[in-house]
C-alpha cells in the first residue's frame, strides 16, 4: 500500500506543476521529500460526513425581492432541452427543479405523499392508480392545469415516433401503452380520464416501486394547450415550447435564455403555492475548476454542485456555509458486452464480445485502487462502493456486501486462470490466442484531479499487466462522451460514468433489457427474472409488516439481485459520495435533507448581492 501512496503522490504533484506553470510560474509545486512516501491526507484532514449540516439558518433581516445567483457547475454547455419528457442531460434537469411541473411530493423515505398538485391512489386488488388534480393550479401562462395535461406526457413517451430513452420495460407496464407505441391503437387503452382533474391507470403489474413512482408511472405534466400542435418527431425537441419559452408550473418561470451558457428565471405569479419571494433567478454555467474562485469573491448564492476533491477551498470562507448530504447517485466501471437495438427499443448482449469474460471484469475491478483515491483525492467525501445501491436507500442497501475491495494479486491470479498471458516479456499479458491485447478505456474531461485519477487507474491495471489506453488519446468532453457510450462507439471498451438514480431504488429503468439507461447492454434470463423478483406483486405482500428488514420479499430480491450484479461485473460500482452544497450566507434558511427540503418558493436574501 505504501508503494501506491506513493504513485498518488507522484501523479498528483506532477498535476501541480502542470497547474503552477499554467499559473505564470507565480505558484512553484513544493514538496517535503521526508514524507513523499505518505498520504498527505490523513485522518485528521478527513472529513467527517457526519458532521456537515442539512440545514443553514443565516441572521439579519430580508430584502424584498432580490436576485438568487446560481453556479451550473459543469465542463460543458447546457443541452437547453426543458422538457421531462425529452432531456437527458442531468444539468437541463438542474435548471428545471427551479421551474418543475413534477405532480408529487416525496417524503425521506422517498415515498409519495399526500400533498402536492396532485395525489396518488393505489388500488392493488385491481392493478389500478387514480391521480387527482388538488385544487386550482394554473400554468405559468395562467392556463388551468387539467386531466388532459396529466395523460399527455404518457401520449408523448409512448407516441410511436418518440425517440427518446423513456420508453422503456418499466413504462410499459402500463395497459395499451405497447400498442399505442406500435401504432395498433390511437390511444392508451389504460388511461382513461374519470373528469377535468382525475385520470385512472390500469397497470399489468403493482409493486412497491409504485409508491415511489416506479411500475410506469410519469411524475410529470405536459402543457397540452402549448405542445399538442408540434409533431413528437423531431419538431418537438428544437420547437420553442422546449428550446425558449416553455410553460411550466414551478415556482419560477422561463424569461432569458442564453443557450448552453445561462437562464433567466422570473417569480411565477401562479404557482400554486404562492408567488416566490425572491423576484429572480440567474443560473449561469461556471467550469469546475472556477467554481472555488467564484463562491469566495461572492459571485454566486448556490452551486449546483461542487467538486468534492476542492474542498479544502471552502473550509476557510467566511461567506460560504457548506451543506452535505449523502447523494442519490454512484460512480462506476461499465462494461460493453452488447448493442442497443434503436428499432426494436431493446439490450442485445454479444457473448462474443471483447469484454464478455467475467474473469478478465473481475480482476480489472481487484486491480482498482479505489480506496486509496477515496482518502487521497476526496478526503473521504468520496467512499468505495461495495453495490449498486446507495446507502441512502436504507430499506433495501447492504452494508454486509463485499463489492470489490483492492487486490492486485488475485486480479492476476484471475487474469492467469482466465489464460491472459505476458507471451514476449514486455510486462502486457496478450489474450488466449497470445495475441497482442489492449482495453480502450472512456472517461470524463473534467479537472486535473480527474485526469490524475484516470492516469492512476491505468497504473493499477499496468501493475497487473494489463494494457488500458484511452478511447481518442485523452479524456473526452461531457456530452460527447456520452453520446459515444449511448451509441456504442466501437472505440469504448469500458467506462468510467456515474448514475444519479433519482428517487425510486428499482434497478430496472438503468438495467433490464429494454432500458436504453442499460449502457453496459448486458441482458440475461436470470437478471430479467431477478428485476421482476424486485417489482413483483409479491414485494408488496409484506412491504408493511413488522419483519425485520432482511426478511421482507423485496429486500431479499434486491439482496441476490445485488450478488448477481457483483459476480457477473459487467457494471462495476467504485464511488458512493457525499454531495456538497456551498451556499452563500445572505441565503436566510436553506434545507437540502431530503426529508425537509427548502421550497424554493421560500427562499429570501439578506442583501442584495451575495456576500464576499
Amino acid at each position: 500500500m505504501k508503494k501506491n501512496w506513493l504513485l498518488l503522490s507522484v501523479i498528483l504533484a506532477v498535476m501541480f506543476v502542470l497547474a503552477a506553470c499554467n499559473n505564470d510560474g507565480k505558484d512553484a509545486a513544493k514538496t517535503d521529500d521526508g514524507n513523499k512516501d505518505k498520504p498527505k491526507q490523513t485522518e485528521d484532514t478527513k472529513v467527517d460526513t457526519n458532521t456537515l449540516p442539512m440545514e443553514v439558518t443565516n441572521e439579519g433581516d430580508v430584502i424584498k425581492g432580490g436576485t438568487l445567483k446560481v453556479g451550473l457547475v459543469t465542463d460543458s454547455p447546457f443541452k437547453g432541452v426543458f422538457s421531462w419528457e425529452l432531456y437527458d442531460d442531468n444539468y437541463d434537469s438542474e435548471i428545471m427543479k427551479y421551474a418543475t411541473n413534477v405532480l408529487f411530493e416525496m417524503d425521506g423515505d422517498f415515498q409519495v405523499k399526500d400533498t402536492g398538485i396532485a395525489k396518488l391512489e393505489v388500488d392493488k386488488d385491481n392493478k389500478k392508480a387514480k391521480i387527482t388534480i388538488q385544487g386550482d393550479v394554473k400554468w405559468s401562462d395562467g392556463t388551468p392545469l387539467t386531466a388532459d395535461d396529466l395523460i399527455y406526457p404518457y401520449e408523448i413517451i409512448g407516441h410511436p415516433d418518440y425517440d427518446g430513452v423513456r420508453y422503456d420495460d418499466d413504462f410499459q407496464n402500463i395497459v395499451g401503452v405497447q400498442e399505442y407505441h406500435d401504432g395498433k391503437e390511437k390511444t392508451i387503452s389504460g388511461i382513461k380520464k374519470i373528469d377535468e382533474k382525475s385520470i385512472e391507470i390500469s397497470l399489468k403489474k403493482v409493486s412497491p416501486a409504485i409508491y415511489s413512482l416506479g411500475d410506469g408511472l410519469w411524475g410529470y405534466a405536459a402543457p397540452k394547450h402549448q405542445l399538442e400542435s408540434i409533431p413528437v418527431k423531431d419538431a418537438l425537441i428544437a420547437s420553442d415550447a422546449v428550446r425558449k419559452n416553455p410553460v411550466t408550473l414551478g415556482p419560477f418561470k422561463f424569461d432569458k435564455i442564453k443557450n448552453g451558457e445561462s437562464v433567466q428565471l422570473v417569480a411565477n405569479e401562479y404557482y400554486y403555492k404562492g408567488k416566490p419571494k425572491v423576484d429572480k433567478v440567474v443560473i449561469e454555467v461556471v467550469p469546475s475548476s472556477s467554481i472555488g474562485e467564484a463562491l469566495k469573491t461572492g459571485k454566486y448564492d448556490i452551486a449546483t454542485s461542487f467538486p468534492t476533491n476542492q474542498y479544502d477551498s471552502l473550509k476557510g470562507l467566511s461567506n460560504v456555509a457548506i451543506l452535505g448530504r449523502p447523494e442519490l447517485a454512484y460512480s462506476y466501471l461499465g462494461f460493453k458486452v452488447g448493442k442497443y437495438d434503436k428499432a426494436n427499443r431493446k439490450n442485445i448482449f454479444n457473448e462474443k464480445s471483447k469484454m464478455n469474460d467475467v474473469n478478465l471484469r473481475q480482476a480489472i475491478g481487484f486491480a482498482m485502487d479505489i480506496e486509496s483515491v477515496g482518502e487521497r483525492f476526496y478526503q473521504g467525501l468520496r467512499v468505495r462502493a461495495n453495490s449498486l445501491i446507495p446507502p441512502v436507500f436504507a430499506s433495501y442497501y447492504d452494508s454486509t456486501l463485499e463489492g470489490y475491495h483492492y487486490d492486485p494479486e488475485k486480479a492476476k491470479e484471475l487474469l492467469d486462470k482466465a489464460g491472459y498471458k505476458d507471451v514476449d516479456g514486455d510486462g502486457f499479458r496478450e489474450d488466449k490466442d497470445g495475441k497482442k491485447f489492449s482495453i480502450r478505456l472512456a472517461a470524463m474531461a473534467g479537472s486535473d484531479t480527474d485526469e490524475a485519477i484516470v492516469e492512476y487507474y491505468r497504473q493499477n491495471w499496468k501493475e497487473v499487466g494489463l494494457n488500458v489506453e484511452l478511447t481518442t488519446g485523452r479524456l473526452i468532453e461531457f456530452n460527447s462522451f456520452y453520446d459515444k457510450v449511448k451509441a456504442d462507439d466501437p472505440e469504448i471498451d469500458m467506462f468510467m460514468a456515474a448514475w444519479g438514480t433519482g428517487t425510486n431504488p428499482s434497478p430496472a429503468g438503468l438495467y433490464s433489457e429494454g432500458a436504453e439507461f442499460n449502457m453496459s447492454r448486458f441482458v440475461s434470463a436470470d437478471l430479467t427474472k431477478m428485476l421482476e423478483d424486485i417489482d413483483s406483486d409479491k414485494a408488496l405482500e409484506d412491504m408493511d409488516s413488522d419483519k425485520p428488514k432482511e426478511e421482507k420479499y423485496r429486500s431479499k430480491a434486491f439482496r441476490t439481485w445485488q450478488e448477481y450484479m457483483s459476480e457477473t461485473a459487467t457494471t462495476i460500482p467504485t464511488m458512493f459520495r457525499t454531495e456538497i452544497i456551498p451556499v452563500n450566507k445572505r441565503v436566510k434558511n436553506y434545507n437540502v435533507d431530503y426529508a425537509t427540503e427548502t421550497e424554493l418558493q421560500t427562499i429570501e436574501l439578506t442583501a442584495d448581492a451575495p456576500l464576499k
